[in-house]
């Protein structure tokens, strides 16, 4: 929706209306009229812009065969196979490395830290992160396999930066999943996942496997996983199917 300069006259006419005004009072009215309408511009921008960002993300992980996790059919096991993941991560018993490969029940879960595969902030994958990328999708490609599920996670912290607000208005759950997907997508290139086997999701904070009470756990949490389904697990019929 645009106004045009009524906007300005009407803040103008509402203010001379009022009082007898002074030149410069009348100016003043007719500026704040005019600041008004510049916010409201910029705000439709923004929208405009989130609804972009939004179709560009659908396009992306159409073009390369990546569906939403919700139109996989797994929910029904999701929850279960979370709280084993966690359970094993609890019983490790030492520091968890960059990587770090946990067997549950139905497969396999590839945890990756965050640092080996993105900047502060960054969906875009780092040199290093591309280079690990290539690395697990060689360990996945070893033995056959079912479904892969890859989530984005983040830690507790709001999303403050500028130039990150800028890019991820909607904080760490867009962060997430935009994440996902880059990771998703890689893993698709390397040729040795297939697009059809690939489902995608973000968490944000919302499912940490510690506390956000200090910079170490922050970093465990700060993480994508992907679930290796074994080549028996049932394969989901895609929604509209």
């Amino acid at each position: 929706m645009h106004f045009s300069g009524k906007a300005v006259w009407l803040a103008a006419s509402l203010f001379v209306s009022s009082a007898c005004v002074t030149q410069r009072q009348y100016d003043d009215a007719v500026e704040f009229g005019r600041n008004q309408q510049t916010l409201l511009h910029e705000r439709e921008q923004t929208i405009a812009q989130l609804e972009a960002d939004r179709d560009r993300m659908r396009r992306d992980m159409a073009a390369n065969g990546v569906s939403a996790l919700s139109e996989a059919g797994y929910g029904g096991d999701l929850e279960s196979r979370l709280s084993e993941l966690q359970s094993k991560i609890d019983g490790l018993g030492r520091p968890m490395g960059d990587i770090e490969r946990i067997d549950v029940t139905g497969g396999y879960v590839l945890l990756v830290q965050d640092r080996i595969l993105f900047g502060s902030g960054s969906s875009d994958l780092s040199d290093e992160g591309k280079k690990s990328i290539q690395r697990i999708a060689d360990e996945i490609e070893k033995a056959p396999h079912g479904r892969l599920q890859v989530r984005g996670h983040t830690d507790s912290d709001r999303v403050v930066k500028p130039a990150t607000l800028e890019r991820f208005p909607h904080g760490n759950l867009q962060l997430s999943a935009a994440r996902a997907v880059e990771v998703a997508a890689a893993l698709i290139s390397t040729k040795r996942v297939d697009s059809k086997d690939v489902t995608v999701a973000g968490f944000g904070p919302y499912e940490p496997i510690k506390p956000n009470d200090n910079p170490e756990n922050k970093r465990l949490n700060r993480r994508v996983e992907i679930f290796v389904a074994d080549r028996s697990a049932p394969t989901a019929t895609p929604a509209g199917k």
